[in-house]
């Protein structure tokens, strides 16, 4: 690449200085290769025009880089000499060319020369130099590395460094040359190291603007350019009996020259060593007693040499060696603390506490001694491989606690806690709160209230209320401080921050150390948005307007957070327009007013916390059609309008309760009842023959009159309309046979309640004996009419007959027997014992034709209003 390069050069200035034209110019200072110049400084070029050029000076113009320089620059000698002064700076690197030209037709070529420039500073001074001979196995090695100094600035041109070192006994003179152009450090071999001879150490440094050396390093003697090594298989051991004290072991690295050793030491984790002078270990020796350290406590130790009385570098320190020391007594109390849960009836006390901060050993268990009320009530016990302790302590009792760590070595001195009654605290602390700074919880708090019983400290205490353990940590803070800081907690976990006041007083000779009344306060180290929202329900049934909503917290592991506010969304099913109600974060139920009747709803509530929030599942509800107490108004009113109708009807009934008798049950004449005497005006009455009895009766069914009734007055007879009928019947048979049968049909049946009367055909009642002879003792025999009229209801009911109307129809009946005693005797026992039958006359089952016809034959047909004869 040196190689193109070069050549590249070589063509460039071949076009600037070589071309046909190039001998009509040329550039003083000259050079076929390269010119340094120093940064920051003025370089000057002057430009000459040959002879037979034809330019002037006017003609000649300077380009860097292909770019113009402006005329300011350039300074006019003669007609024939222009030069150009430039400041360099770094980036000057490039062509600086002389170009003579002019803008005339006869002037169409043009001379151009130019000349490289190469920008960068000169060699800096090293500083500092130093050599080192290192130590290899047993000997020293033949490698001189030295080093040196120099401020950091790039010299932009290529730099030599050599090193240089001469042996003052034979003037034997070695060098090694570095070409680097920021070398720092060069390394000469000295083929075999000169014991006990001087040697001189130099650094020359060389570039294109010039050269430097460095200040000699003369030794007097080559071993002070020795490093050994460290001293080799150091141990540290520890002695049962001996507590604070360790053993320092280890063998030389060197026979060649004495040494003299430093040893240091400090505790694991920590970075404050302790070191043991150099004077107090001899040249020869191999072992040292560390001492004063703490019992129990691991340490780390570690050696180093250098040539002793002389000026010789020290060597690395040993690798790390490390020991605990052994086991002691401790010399602290444990930290001992309680927590206190009041039950119904008594107090669950546990007991709880740390290590001894100076243990001195590995504690193995603890002794417990509690007192209750005096000394005569006590209980001991040894807590193994613990650190807490539950009890029950009635709230009406105090407690002395007494705890003791014990390890291999021995007891702790004791922890003493006072437990008072649950009415005898002592006062807390005014107010407590809290901050977070840089991912630590900040605590503050006032002092207590003026007390004659001293106050010695102040104990903080936090506890994850969302651990099922509720594991409390705590931290002790001197009485004139009432700020701290807490560390060690978990992000979106909730935290009870306690402060409590610590007393210590005296009580007939008994010390005790008691803790006064906390205040509590809830903390989050970082909140973020609820991991659920809240379950939203109606909790009684929705109303026609309005609707209770109720929910419940979140859940405390899905808050992460305190809770702010919550927000209830709603609105109605038929609808996309939520409507929001915002309501304190203490609030657990909510009524929603100004809703619409018989509508479905959509309800939801979204918890908020300072860092987010999270919407609840979706609840569904519909409004009811009718408002509190509108169905029960509209069932009085319907009630007592039924029961005002009823009253209304009843009294009418009352009072109508004749219309109403003859509508429901119209007058019907009983036959029996029959008025009509013996006559006919063509058959006189024999007194051989039989009476014939005939009686009409027109009745209106709806006069309103029974018929019942006894006083019922009977009605004229039609003779005359009667009595051709009566002859048209033929002999030997029945008037009731040789006239009109009229039946009654459905249609006739519904319209038994008009006004107008329908005479009906009863039956034919024969008696015994014909026409001229005389009856004999016989029944009479009844005829079954063909009508289809209803009976009478006192036809059909004789009970009722019996009952009311039993005297008026016994009275029909004793007026037949009167007209004709003996014809219906029969009937009227009939009648009285349960209702009158009646035969069908048919004519199949007339006599045959006699010449004395039946004595006494009775027919009653219907007519427009009553019954009349035939």
């Amino acid at each position: 690449m040196d190689t193109l390069h070069h050549f590249f050069l070589l063509l460039m200035f071949m076009h600037y200085a070589v071309g046909s034209n190039s001998t009509c110019v040329k550039i003083l200072p000259d050079s076929i290769s390269k010119i340094p110049v120093e940064v920051g400084k003025n370089f000057t070029a002057t430009c000459h025009l040959l002879e037979g050029s034809g330019y002037t000076s006017d003609d000649i113009e300077w380009l860097l880089k292909n770019i113009s320089i402006a005329k300011q620059y350039y300074h006019k000698i003669n007609e024939t000499s222009v030069s150009v002064t430039v400041n360099v700076s770094s980036n000057m690197n490039g062509w600086l060319v002389c170009q003579a030209s002019r803008k005339s037709l006869s002037f169409k070529k043009r001379c151009t020369y130019g000349i490289l420039l190469d920008a960068g500073y000169p060699p800096l001074k090293p500083e500092n130099l130093t050599c080192i001979a290192m130590q290899e196995g047993k000997d020293i090695s033949s490698d001189l590395k030295c080093s040196w100094e120099f401020e950091s600035r790039d010299p932009l041109l290529d730099t030599t460094y050599t090193l240089y070192a001469t042996i003052c006994l034979d003037n034997s003179k070695y060098y090694d040359i570095c070409n680097q152009r920021l070398a720092k450090t060069c390394t000469v071999n000295l083929s075999t190291f000169p014991f006990a001879m001087d040697v001189k150490v130099w650094v020359e440094v060389k570039n294109l603007l010039g050269s430097v050396r460095s200040d000699e390093l003369l030794c007097n003697d080559a071993l002070n350019f020795v490093k050994p090594n460290p001293p080799l298989d150091v141990r540290v051991l520890s002695e049962v009996n001996f507590s604070t004290s360790l053993v320092v072991t280890w063998k030389h690295p060197t026979d060649i020259f004495k040494l003299s050793y430093v040893i240091r030491y400090c505790q694991v984790d920590s970075d404050v060593w302790t070191e043991v002078p150099e004077s107090f270990t001899q040249a020869r020796t191999e072992s040292f007693r560390l001492q004063s350290l703490e019992p129990y406590t691991e340490y780390v130790v570690q050696m180093r040499c250098i040539r002793e009385h002389r000026q010789s570098y020290w060597s690395d320190w040993s690798a790390n060696a490390t020991v605990r020391t052994a086991e002691a007594a401790p010399k602290s109390t444990p930290d001992l603390w309680r927590v206190i849960q009041p039950t119904s009836d008594n107090r669950k006390v546990t007991l709880v506490w740390k290590p001894p901060v100076k243990a001195n050993g590995e504690i193995f268990k603890y002794h417990l001694r509690i007192i209750q009320d005096d000394r005569n009530n006590t209980t001991e016990t040894d807590v193994i491989y613990q650190n807490y302790y539950s009890t029950m302590l009635p709230p009406g009792k105090v407690a002395n606690i007494e705890l003791t760590a014990v390890n291999s070595a021995g007891g702790s001195p004791k922890a003493t806690l006072f437990i008072p009654r649950s009415h005898q605290e002592l006062p807390g602390v005014r107010n407590v709160s809290w901050s977070v700074r840089d991912k630590e919880l900040q605590v503050e708090w006032s002092g207590v209230s003026p007390s004659s019983v001293p106050l010695t400290e102040y104990l903080v205490e936090w506890v994850n209320v969302q651990q099922r353990d509720l594991k409390p940590h705590w931290q002790r803070v001197p009485h004139n401080v009432n700020t701290t800081t807490l560390t060690g907690f978990e992000k979106l976990e909730r935290y009870n921050i306690s402060v409590y006041p610590i007393y210590k007083h005296h009580v007939h000779g008994v010390l005790h150390i008691q803790a006064g009344s906390p205040v509590t306060r809830a903390a989050y180290i970082q909140q973020g948005s609820p991991l659920e929202g809240p379950i939203v329900t109606v909790d009684n049934k929705s109303k026609k307007n309005s609707v209770e909503l109720t929910w419940e917290e979140i859940p405390l592991d899905s808050r992460c957070g305190f809770i702010t506010k919550y927000t209830i969304f709603y609105m109605a099913g038929n609808t996309e327009h939520w409507q929001s109600v915002t309501v304190n974060a203490d609030v657990r139920s909510h009524v929603l007013t100004e809703l619409a009747s018989e509508t479905d709803y959509v309800v939801r509530i979204m918890a908020s916390t300072v860092a987010g929030s999270k919407n609840g599942s979706d609840f569904h509800f519909k409004t009811m059609k009718y408002g509190d107490g509108e169905v029960e108004v509209i069932v009085v009113v319907v009630c007592l309008s039924f029961l005002f109708l009823t009253v209304f009807i009843i009294m009418f009934c009352l009072r109508k309760r004749e219309v109403i008798k003859q509508l429901l049950w119209p007058q019907v004449p009983d036959p029996s009842d029959s008025s009509i005497a013996h006559w006919s005006p063509d058959f006189p009455v024999k007194a051989n023959m039989p009476k014939e009895d005939v009686s009409v009766v027109e009745v209106d069914m709806f006069d309103g009159k029974s018929l019942c009734e006894e006083d019922k007055a009977v009605l004229p007879l039609k003779k005359d309309k009667y009595l051709s009928e009566e002859h048209s019947s033929g002999i030997g048979g029945s008037s009731c046979m040789s006239s009109p049968r009229h039946s009654v049909s459905d249609s006739d049946e519904s319209d038994s309640g008009q006004t107008t009367a329908s005479t009906v055909q009863y039956s034919s009642v024969v008696a015994s004996g014909y026409k001229g002879q005389t009856p004999n003792h016989q029944p009479p025999v009844f005829a079954r009419s063909e009508s289809t009229q209803p009976l009478l209801d006192c036809e059909e009911h004789p009970d009722l007959l019996n009952e009311s109307g039993g005297h008026s129809r016994n009275s029909y009946f004793r007026r037949g027997r009167e007209l004709e005693p003996g014809v219906l005797t029969q009937e009227c026992d009939e009648l009285n014992g349960s209702s009158l039958t009646f035969c069908p006359v048919q004519e199949e089952e007339m006599s045959p034709v006699v010449e004395d016809p039946p004595a006494s034959t009775v027919c009653y047909m219907p007519q427009q209003n009553g019954y009349r004869p035939q």
